[in-house]
């Protein structure tokens, strides 16, 4: 039976466990370039034991990022300082991830720290856009409608970073396509109402993403998995659904998808969320049943007993941490001790290790 420390294998890719980074901004890049505080932070979760680690958010254009801080995937340079982090990462053993994502009508905004709303163009920020020229909410400026020419090459956006992230040693890719961001602007009739190919019927709401997926896919090398992330309801009526995001799943499928990343929420502005622990996990489970593909899941997710239960129930094939790697990079270190299970530890870690630790080799693909 599958659990938590069990390896995982998509394509050609082995994840040594089911333990992984979910992306988390750090809202501290200069013109979308990582640095020293990205390196550190995603390199001591490969340390800690993750089996993936996915990097932030990282847009496919300048005008897609969230906040003037947040990390870029547009060019080649933006690659530069991801390529030594995802050798570090492989060398720990951790597969490296990358999220490649638009923020739409929800970017231009400030850091968390700094502010809140859209920041005005004199201080740095832009014109958003989006499938429809309506805000997010209190605070935000509404966004410029996209022609059909524009989100054509938005696609390309997508495959040509997709492109430079696998050259950069990242092996598994992910297209951001929850929380209210471009994408799922798109899906969701709450913030989608266009009228022609891009809106309105599943079909045409759903053409953006599958687009993308499908010029991503044809990017990438065989050898290489795909996630998409999607938000499984919009907590909204009339909005995006879990049965709509069941369909999505089997079309995403059948298209060179690997797996979905479970979320929720993100695109109305004061929806009601019941969070609580685990409360996403009947999203993945749902998804992993009725559209017969892997799944991970996110949210509140803290204990080792918990995320080793949701892998052994079959809810998800991997659990993604947030929160709780902030709090701890070394979770799964831990972790395997609660649950009684070996694992490597890096040999510089040896001398605190228990007895029975392997010492740990570098992430490996299938030949």
């Amino acid at each position: 039976m599958p659990h938590l420390f069990s390896e995982f294998k998509l394509r050609d890719v082995v994840y040594l466990n089911r333990i992984g980074v979910s992306p988390m901004c750090q809202y501290s890049c200069e013109d979308g370039l990582a640095n020293d505080w990205h390196f550190a932070h995603l390199a001591a979760r490969a340390v800690g034991g993750a089996g993936l680690v996915f990097t932030e958010a990282a847009a496919v254009t300048p005008e897609g990022r969230i906040s003037p801080e947040d990390l870029g995937a547009w060019s080649e340079r933006h690659f530069e300082p991801l390529e030594r982090i995802a050798r570090f990462i492989r060398s720990q053993g951790a597969v490296p991830g990358v999220q490649l994502a638009h923020a739409g009508r929800k970017g231009s905004v400030y850091r968390p720290w700094s502010g809140s709303g859209s920041v005005p163009e004199a201080q740095g920020g832009w014109r958003t856009v989006g499938p429809s020229a309506l805000p997010f909410g209190m605070g935000y400026a509404a966004p410029e409608e996209l022609s059909a020419d524009r989100i054509a090459t938005l696609v390309q956006a997508f495959a040509a970073a997709a492109d430079r992230a696998y050259a950069a040693g990242f092996r598994t890719v992910e297209l951001h396509a929850a929380h209210g961001y471009l994408i799922h602007q798109f899906l969701s009739p709450l913030s989608n109402r266009r009228t022609d190919g891009y809106g309105g019927a599943f079909d045409n709401r759903t053409r953006f993403l599958r687009e993308c997926v499908e010029a991503v896919r044809k990017a990438l090398p065989e050898r290489c998995p795909l996630f998409v992330r999607i938000s499984a309801t919009d907590w909204a009526e009339g909005g995006w659904d879990v049965e709509q995001s069941v369909e999505l799943a089997g079309i995403l499928k059948s298209l060179g998808v690997d797996a979905i990343d479970c979320s929720s929420g993100g695109n109305v502005e004061r929806a009601a969320i019941p969070v609580g622990p685990g409360y996403q996990v009947p999203f993945s489970a749902r998804i992993r049943k009725e559209a017969a593909i892997p799944t991970a899941t996110v949210g509140m997710i803290t204990a080792p007993a918990q995320a080793d239960q949701i892998i052994r129930n079959g809810e998800a094939d991997i659990a993604l941490l947030a929160r709780e790697f902030l709090r701890d990079p070394y979770w799964p270190l831990l972790a395997a001790r609660e649950l009684g299970q070996t694992m490597s530890w890096p040999s510089q870690y040896l001398r605190a290790a228990p007895r029975e630790a392997p010492e740990r080799v570098a992430a490996h693909e299938l030949d």
